[in-house]
């Protein structure tokens, strides 16, 4: 954890995650439409990390990640992603959004859809390359999609989707990948499905940065929580954030058995 944060992250640790930082942020902050939304935002995600970004509605998440991919613009503060602006570094970072955010009636394929990730490589108006058919046809083995290539979008089953928008991600090769509530109504299977392969990306020195309101399955996947409220409030190994006094700073609230039930932390 940040050394201005409970608990204190050994300094070992902290200056090997330096050495291989993919995401570094410091002191960001970020205002819509007159309002601040985020502010002094400092966050380092190291090579083959998983970090679960945690906090309530509102929090900044979806905010935070648009700042990354260079969508909203910051007003303090500064962005690297492997040692780049947003803006630059944009076709080396992967974006899974929620699902609603994808317009799920267009009339195109698995493939199609999944080649539309990378758009930002291939260029507007020109045809994909061999090494682009290549790196989506690796990407939809890798969610297990390659049998459903074919298959029209709009007829596949939430669980399909989600991989679609993971395949789309991936077809990038991504130094970096951003997941917006990922595992968000999906089924157990897919869910596993989705594990498994995010902790193979990260074996590989892929970066993840992942929000979610699932805390269990966050506290199990992910190697390090960063809870959000826009600022950060605490970040650490999910053995380290056991206090629940962090927990319910976080999120606002003075007291919930509901919250403290479900990440099973002492009263």
């Amino acid at each position: 954890m940040n050394s201005r944060r409970d608990p204190a992250r050994p300094k070992a640790d902290a200056d090997q995650q330096a050495s291989q930082g993919v995401l570094r942020l410091g002191g960001v902050a970020v205002e819509l439409a007159g309002r601040q939304v985020l502010h002094d935002v400092d966050l380092l995600v190291g090579r083959g990390e998983q970090v679960g970004l945690i906090g309530p509605n509102g929090a900044g998440k979806t905010t935070l990640l648009r700042a990354l991919l260079g969508l909203v613009p910051t007003t303090r503060g500064s962005i690297a992603i492997d040692g780049r602006t947003p803006r630059e570094a944009r076709g080396s970072i992967g974006y899974v959004p929620q699902r609603h955010e994808f317009v799920w009636d267009y009339p195109v394929d698995v493939r199609t859809a999944a080649m539309t990730g990378r758009t930002h490589r291939i260029g507007w108006l020109r045809r994909p390359g061999r090494a682009d058919k290549a790196a989506v046809d690796e990407a939809l083995e890798r969610v297990d999609l390659v049998d459903l290539r074919r298959r029209p979008i709009g007829e596949l089953s939430g669980g399909q989707r989600q991989r679609v928008l993971v395949a789309r991600a991936l077809a990038l090769r991504p130094k970096l990948l951003l997941l917006d509530e990922p595992f968000t109504g999906l089924d157990v299977p897919t869910q596993e499905i989705l594990t498994r392969l995010f902790r193979t990306l990260t074996s590989e020195g892929t970066a993840i940065l992942m929000t979610t309101h699932d805390l269990p399955a966050a506290a199990d996947t992910c190697s390090r929580l960063c809870l959000l409220n826009e600022t950060v409030i605490a970040d650490g190994s999910p053995e380290e954030l056991r206090d629940p006094a962090v927990w319910l700073r976080a999120f606002g609230v003075a007291r919930s058995e509901q919250l403290l039930h479900t990440l099973g932390v002492a009263r």
